[in-house]
């Protein structure tokens, strides 16, 4: 009983020195101003949204209606890794390099076709036989080890896919052997690196302020897979552009960059996944909220967002003319954990996640980056809801 006890102090302590489950920072330090009055956002409302991302720890928050800001918060300037979205701006290249012609990807064409094939396992003739379409939908049932995969996706594929031949086009699982392999099929088809592309074809036209070169980065699994993960860092003001650029269908200042169809594709021919809520659908490597339990949350028809790993962020809601950024540097604290610890990525990431609970909450790496631990699960999910909530419905406008 008295360790009990014990216990029930040490949790109770924990939360009144901190306010909330892990370490909660002030407004002070995320630069929160007000929100102007705005006639399709509640200004209170929005405020406390921001105020509670502030808390749980958000490097940067962005809110942007009709091509204008109404509200953001944090280091907007400061390019960070964006871990899975990565996989959004990949398709937007593939996108532009759509076609039959030379220099172009053909999304019919099969692995067996366009040459490609893997090692140190090599793929089956079944698996050759899938398309670049395939890939990009996340559906060619090739599940290969692959560079940039591990823990939780690398379960969840196995769950999907198992070990045994799946036809191609049959069956959906978030898989990151089909999108290195699309990497690979982009720059051999079209010439470019994956820099030379977005730099060229997104970043110039769209004038992004703080993206170059040694923003985009490679990464080898040789062991694994012959096929590269290609990786990007990206600042939260470049990323509205980005998310604008799909709000509007694809152009920018009166010039089409990215085809509309292609943009239609997303919630025109997503795939169901069994998931709930945000990752119920998924369309051309971006998560479509499809479900009845999407609706009741209030997340419009026609939602569609890029997701990375710490709740990176990109929202597209066309109903509301409206984009969403929110973006976490995880990394920094991971790699102070890794040192002092002497533990793997792995570790890490379960080392912060414990940082949620009040009982782990005072140790000192939890005071130091405790509020990464609030993105290892739907912190971002709570900071929607609230924007959500700040949205005056039209009757009351």
């Amino acid at each position: 009983m008295r360790i009990l006890k014990h216990v029930v102090w040490l949790i109770a302590t924990a939360f009144i020195i901190n306010g909330c489950a892990t370490y909660c920072r002030n407004e002070t330090e995320c630069n929160l101003a007000r929100t102007e009055a705005n006639p399709v956002w509640d200004a209170e409302k929005l405020d406390e949204a921001f105020q509670f991302a502030c808390e749980l720890g958000s490097t940067s928050l962005i809110v942007a209606t009709n091509g204008e800001v109404v509200r953001s918060m944090g280091e907007l300037d400061k390019p960070l890794f964006l871990h899975s979205v990565r996989k959004a701006v990949l398709s937007a290249i593939v996108g532009q390099h759509v076609g039959t012609g030379p220099n172009q990807i053909n999304l019919e064409s099969t692995l067996a076709e366009l040459k490609i094939n893997d090692k140190p396992i090599p793929l089956t003739p079944l698996q050759q036989q899938t398309k670049v379409l395939h890939l990009i939908k996340s559906i060619s049932g090739i599940n290969h080890p692959a560079a940039g995969e591990a823990g939780l996706m690398e379960k969840e594929k196995d769950k999907r896919l198992g070990h045994k031949p799946n036809p191609p086009g049959t069956v959906w699982a978030y898989n990151n052997w089909d999108y290195n392999a699309l990497t690979t099929i982009f720059q051999k088809e079209t010439g470019l690196t994956i820099y030379e592309a977005f730099n060229k074809g997104i970043a110039e036209p769209l004038e992004m302020q703080d993206f170059n070169e040694k923003y985009v980065y490679y990464e080898y699994e040789k062991e694994l897979s012959m096929h590269l993960r290609a990786g990007f860092k990206m600042s939260t003001r470049d990323l509205v552009k980005f998310g604008q650029l799909y709000l509007n269908k694809g152009k920018w200042n009166g010039k089409q960059i990215i085809p509309e169809e292609w943009i239609n594709r997303i919630t025109d021919d997503y795939t169901i996944t069994g998931e709930k809520l945000l990752r119920s659908g998924h369309g051309y490597l971006w998560w479509v909220p499809v479900d009845n339990k999407s609706r009741e949350m209030g997340i419009p028809e026609g939602t569609y967002f890029a997701s990375g790993f710490g709740n990176q962020r990109i929202v597209v809601i066309p109903n509301w003319d409206t984009v969403i950024v929110h973006q976490v540097n995880a990394i920094d604290c991971l790699v102070s954990v890794i040192k002092k610890h002497e533990t793997t990525l792995k570790g890490a990431i379960r080392y912060l996640y414990m940082c949620k609970f009040p009982l782990f909450s005072l140790r000192e790496d939890c005071q130091e980056c405790g509020t990464v631990g609030n993105f290892m699960g739907s912190g971002f999910a709570k900071i929607f809801s609230r924007i959500i909530d700040a949205r005056i419905p039209k009757n009351q406008k």
